[in-house]
């Protein structure tokens, strides 16, 4: 199982750890040039040492039913990540996830059910998974991805990634947080889009409006941050990739191609897919969060469905 660091960025390392050795070594007293240049080589060999998780991915690429054409299927999204523990993977509820399948497939298969009980959208029973290469990722108008803090995309997969969005499919990004979660993701996005900038979607855009009225972003928490009768429904910044900074504001962001259309649309700072997962969880979870996830998450299929 092949664990690495693209080379570009072990290069981009290497090159860092040297120029900063170069440049603080000349103006510093000795001894605190030692503790810089120590520092520095911690820093460099933390970097270096982390790596690309392959194995993630494994099940996603054996081979998987075809789509079936003549119904919409929810398809989640599959992507290798860097880091160990806490980082590529976690461990929750008696077993160990990868980040990709984040609230998989419970999250998918109730959101499924609803999208068909509230829409006249017919869907497919059961939810699909494919990763960013797969040959057939155009069969599937929309792709869901979750908690993407710590992706990594190969050049190969960005590629199948912009092939997707640029020929009319859409990406669904859900369940991050915090400033180094959005700036790992933004980053991926500069390589596939190069020359797209995010902007902010404000709640008079369609988006909220296609089935349900929506008059502002909804911000759902995991369940194990749900308190009843506290008010919070931030998460807490300790709880994410560092450093978070603020949590507190959910998002809608996307990226628009040069007609104008949607291809990327990132509900930030909030978490549907606990709401879809969670929402036998109890009464006071479903109506206080589940509802307004599935509500803004209608929509956001059937905007991709008709635009």
């Amino acid at each position: 199982m092949a664990k690495r660091w693209p080379s570009t960025i072990g290069a981009s390392v290497n090159s860092l750890s040297k120029r900063s050795e170069r440049e603080v070594t000349g103006r510093l007293p000795k001894i605190v040039r030692n503790a810089c240049i120590a520092a520095l080589a911690l820093l460099a060999s933390v970097l270096s040492s982390a790596q690309v998780d392959t194995s993630w991915t494994e099940d996603a690429r054996k081979s998987q039913p075809a789509a079936d054409l003549s119904v919409f299927t929810f398809t989640r999204g599959a992507y290798d990540s860097v880091g160990g523990y806490s980082e590529a993977y976690y461990q929750y509820d008696g077993r160990v996830w990868a980040r990709w399948e984040t609230d998989y497939p419970e999250a998918d298969e109730n959101f499924t059910a609803r999208l068909h009980q509230l829409t006249r959208v017919i869907a497919a029973k059961h939810a699909a998974k494919r990763t960013f290469d797969a040959k057939d990722l155009g069969d599937f108008p929309l792709l869901y991805v979750a908690d993407p803090g710590w992706m990594m995309l190969t050049e190969k997969e960005q590629a199948g990634l912009k092939q997707f969005l640029l020929n009319g499919g859409l990406m669904w990004v859900d369940d991050f947080w915090g400033d180094a979660e959005w700036e790992n993701f933004a980053d991926a996005m500069r390589l596939v889009l190069p020359g797209i900038k995010w902007q902010e979607i404000a709640p008079d855009h369609p988006i909220f409006h296609m089935v349900f009225d929506m008059k502002s972003m909804p911000q759902i928490p995991a369940l194990p941050m749900a308190m009843r009768g506290s008010g919070e429904t931030a998460e807490p910044p300790s709880a994410h990739k560092w450093p978070a900074g603020s949590t507190d504001t959910p998002h809608l962001r996307g990226w628009f191609d040069d007609s104008g259309r949607l291809v990327v649309v990132a509900t930030f700072n909030t978490d549907l897919g606990d709401g879809f997962e969670r929402e036998a969880f109890g009464e006071w979870y479903f109506e206080t969060f589940s509802t307004k996830a599935y509500m803004l998450g209608t929509n956001i299929v059937t905007y991709a469905l008709t635009h």
